[in-house]
């Protein structure tokens, strides 16, 4: 009886470990969960520029827009996954896609064991713009809209980037902190006593 139930454990661990290691294949599309936001037309669309356009769109209300700001023009999604506060965008790399071999809507790209923080389709040069998604969490082969509406706007680059933290108090610290100034004023109270 000792051994069937070592043996139908070592089982039922190998099904989980199989289940947990299977790949999913994350699509993102216009509109979806992690939609950020349009930058249209986001030029000039290169990294050192689409960094500054990115931390623009995340500044702006979620959702407003269409909103301009200089040569561009944003549109906020109601996605608010940091709830407002979002790090700036670090450029980290620039990736290849593979559009549908079966001449469908999309393209996929490979993140490799990566995590991005934004992920942003540059769509057909001035005539859409760009999309951005939120990225963290996602790794491995993801699909994005090869279009930008439809069957028209196709996709020219993916750029990802990663968040620089934004820096606010650490709330652990300083309580750890208030706490031994409070240790401390007691402990001096004590040998003191009160005058």
């Amino acid at each position: 009886m000792k051994n069937k139930r070592t043996i139908l454990s070592g089982v039922l661990c190998a099904i989980a470990l199989a289940l947990g290691s299977t790949a999913y294949a994350t699509t993102l599309t216009i509109g979806d969960s992690r939609d950020l936001g349009l930058i249209s037309p986001n030029h000039p669309a290169d990294p050192t520029d689409s960094e500054g356009f990115i931390d623009i769109l995340l500044a702006q209300p979620s959702p407003s827009g269409p909103t301009v700001i200089g040569a561009n023009i944003y549109t906020r999604t109601a996605n608010d996954p940091l709830g407002g506060v979002y790090p700036a965008a670090s450029f980290a790399a620039e990736l290849k896609f593979t559009p549908d071999a079966g001449g469908g809507n999309s393209a996929t790209i490979d993140l490799g064991s990566n995590s991005y923080l934004y992920i942003l389709g540059k769509y057909d040069g001035p005539n859409y713009g760009s999309e951005v998604w939120y990225g963290a969490g996602l790794s491995g082969v993801i699909t994005l809209p090869e279009f930008g509406n439809g069957t028209q706007f196709g996709l020219s680059h993916v750029f990802v980037f990663n968040g620089t933290p934004v820096t606010t108090p650490d709330s652990g610290t300083t309580a750890a902190l208030l706490g031994l100034a409070l240790t401390g004023l007691a402990g001096l109270r004590a040998k003191f006593g009160r005058n």
